[in-house]
């Protein structure tokens, strides 16, 4: 047979011409298609809000590591891992949702020695407290950054306004945490305090600001306000609240409370009308019950009386108490006693919190014509049983002795240590601002 003179290729074989066309014509379509993707992805429809980067230290498989203590390293090499976290905007971030990171860099803007405003009640390095780690927890939420307080800025913040703290010892923990965060910035002849038995005043003169504080354990009335009283004898005035309010008109920033008061385990006597007839007329409810009828009053006095284009109103949710040490599994200790870090347990919630009571405030809230904004504290100071005063504090205006300390039934787990978690709320309120 006569060949044709044509090489036939192997059976079972590609030609590479036809190889080559294959990928060039594969690799034409795929960067048409990444094309076509970066165009759609720069369209409006897929908008996402850009994160700035930021760096921390990675997660390590050690034991401090694994109770979700992370210590940062001030000179360590900033380039070691990618937070995507976004910057604090109030409307997107849940800042109850996160952990305490231990930063032994970071130092309190102040102590109980340096500022001279703070209560003996909450000075607990004064008072003999030796340990520290407290003092270096931060609070980082999961979503987004909480930018460090600035008292520079929040002095700017308040220039020509008036900042008034409303409600009980909790509140006025706060107030002073607020007073020395920034404090320690105004020149001595530049500041000013004046103590009141109900309303005190800080100024900052330079600023023309005051940051104030009113104390209305309940909000409205009752016999236990001024001349505290045993429990069981206190009544209040369910209805009635114009008397202490007229004292909150004309302020830029209104930040409230009112939870520990209630908390009294007894059934609450209330009263509508006045007290001039005695005890005849209460009636007594379970808690959360009167605390409705109270917190419904202070809801229609703001509604009627504040504008919201000249007022902000904010209100602070309650501030757990650490006095059953079971709740965080310490089986063998006593209430917040001796206690040195906080619970690592996610999401931990314990009994010196009623879900009841937060209840009450978000319904209530919700049906309101004037804004009200939360300063959301109740989570994140849940993990805190190491930040209250406990023994180092005092009782009956006097310091307790060296006998009483040692005993952890007089540990003051309601109230905390200053510097310490109520700079963190604050924090929160000035990012807010």
């Amino acid at each position: 047979m006569i060949s044709s003179g044509i090489m036939k290729p192997p059976r079972g074989k590609i030609p590479l011409p036809i190889i080559i066309i294959t990928t060039c014509v594969l690799v034409f379509v795929a960067i048409l298609y990444a094309e076509r993707l970066s165009f759609l992805s720069s369209k409006t429809i897929f908008r996402f809000k850009p994160c700035p980067r930021k760096t921390t230290k990675p997660k390590s498989s050690n034991k401090k590591a694994d109770e979700e203590v992370v210590v940062v390293n001030a000179n360590e090499n900033a380039s070691s891992w990618i937070d995507d976290r976004f910057d604090f905007d109030p409307e997107e971030c849940n800042v109850a949702n996160g952990k305490w990171v231990f930063n032994h860099s970071i130092r309190p803007f102040y102590s109980d020695i340096s500022c001279p405003y703070i209560d003996r009640q909450f000075s607990c390095v004064k008072n003999g407290r030796n340990d520290s780690d407290y003092l270096h927890w931060e609070w980082q939420p999961e979503d987004c950054t909480l930018p460090r307080f600035n008292p520079e800025l929040a002095l700017r913040k308040l220039r020509g306004k008036r900042l008034l703290f409303v409600g009980d010892s909790l509140q006025r923990n706060q107030w002073e945490s607020f007073v020395c965060l920034v404090e320690g910035v105004i020149p001595h002849k530049q500041k000013s305090m004046r103590l009141g038995r109900v309303h005190s005043v800080f100024k900052a003169k330079e600023y023309n600001a005051t940051i104030e504080f009113y104390w209305a354990p309940y909000l409205v009335e009752s016999n236990s306000d001024i001349d505290i009283i045993d429990v069981k004898k206190r009544i209040i005035k369910v209805d009635a609240i114009a008397e202490r309010a007229k004292n909150w008109t004309g302020v830029d920033i209104l930040v409230f409370n009112t939870y520990v008061w209630w908390m009294s385990g007894v059934r609450i006597k209330t009263l509508w009308g006045s007290f001039a007839n005695g005890q005849e007329g209460y009636e007594e409810f379970d808690t959360p019950i009167a605390y409705k009828l109270a917190f419904k009053t202070w809801a229609n006095w703001i509604d009627s009386t504040i504008n919201p284009n000249k007022t902000r109103v904010f209100f602070t949710t309650m501030s757990p108490t650490h006095t059953r040490s079971q709740d965080w599994g310490n089986m063998e200790g006593v209430k917040c006693f001796n206690e040195t870090k906080p619970v690592k347990n996610k999401k931990h919630w314990g009994t010196g919190s009623d879900k009841r009571i937060m209840s009450v405030v978000a319904k209530v809230v919700k049906k309101m014509k004037v804004p009200v904004t939360f300063i959301n504290i109740t989570q994140i100071s849940e993990y805190r049983i190491d930040g209250h005063s406990s023994v180092y504090t005092e009782t009956g205006g006097k310091l307790l002795t060296e006998e009483e300390r040692a005993d952890p039934q007089n540990a003051d787990c309601i109230h905390w240590c200053l510097p310490g978690v109520p700079d963190t709320w604050n924090q929160i309120l000035l990012a807010m601002l």
